[in-house]
């Protein structure tokens, strides 16, 4: 079975190397490409914390990207400040290792509904590029939960119906409003990263002591039955790869496999592999 990580961060630095050493991995590019081969993950997409200026990001060859914006942490997210990053937007977005467009609320003390992003979202609609967003917890507690959480994706959804969304992590914790928002809107998608971290040492151990956990997020993506629209990723470097895999597999009945770990990937952030 071929997998597509549809959702992993890279970067140097002492942040990206500790985390990835506590998730069993070693944040090189040689590594990276090791552990990814040796786990059956054939591609990527990063989720992009270069500022927007930085138009040739040095990324291997191995993925495609998602241009972030406000993902730096230094980002103004302001109407004059989004005007002035338009060009180098607009830059990325016709190229073609460029995918789409990454937001960062919660973070960031914004919402992805507010007017300052229209012509943000009208760069998505005309290069039919989709815009992943942050939703759920944070990794810091300095970020707000209200600008993250999942509900705030039904008002941008609804106000700009020609942009395909992502909602990455699920919105975890927040499953339930996360599935109202999908079930309601056709142009909302989601992705499964976040929700683990770190190398798990007994995985028979973990699936017990998260039972409830993992019954919850299988309840609701049963219920919301819309595996087609589920892509899996990892979070990288946060999360040891073998676990994710084994982890996804729990909450998605086997005959969905192909298309959560792999086709679904393909066809939203539209892939020429």
């Amino acid at each position: 079975m071929k997998i597509i990580d549809a959702h992993l961060h890279f970067g140097r630095g002492e942040y990206f190397d500790t985390v990835a050493q506590a998730a069993g991995h070693e944040n090189t590019q040689e590594a990276m490409r090791r552990d990814y081969a040796a786990a059956g993950i054939v591609h990527g997409v990063i989720m992009g914390n270069l500022p927007v200026e930085e138009t040739e990001p040095e990324y291997p060859d191995l993925f495609h990207y998602c241009v972030g914006i406000a993902g730096d942490g230094v980002t103004e997210m302001a109407a004059e400040r989004i005007e002035q990053l338009l060009p180098a937007l607009e830059k990325h977005l016709r190229g073609e290792r460029c995918v789409g467009i990454k937001l960062y609320p919660g973070y960031n003390y914004f919402y992805i509904y507010e007017d300052f992003l229209a012509p943000v979202y009208a760069l998505a609609a005309k290069y039919e590029k989709p815009v992943a967003v942050h939703t759920g917890l944070t990794a810091t507690d300095k970020a707000l939960l209200k600008y993250a959480h999942p509900s705030v994706m039904d008002e941008a959804a609804t106000k700009f119906r020609d942009v395909n969304f992502v909602m990455c992590h699920f919105g975890e914790p927040y499953f339930t409003d996360a599935v109202a928002v999908m079930e309601k809107n056709a142009n909302v998608t989601a992705d499964l990263s976040g929700m683990l971290a770190g190398k798990i040492q007994d995985f028979e151990l973990f699936c017990t002591q998260k039972k409830f956990y993992i019954e919850h997020l299988r309840g609701w993506l049963a219920y919301l039955a819309a595996y087609d629209r589920l892509m899996f990723g990892t979070d990288w470097p946060l999360a040891n790869l073998g676990d994710y895999i084994a982890f996804t597999k729990l909450i998605i009945p086997e005959e969905h496999w192909d298309a959560v770990f792999y086709d679904n990937a393909v066809r939203i952030y539209h892939l020429h592999l």
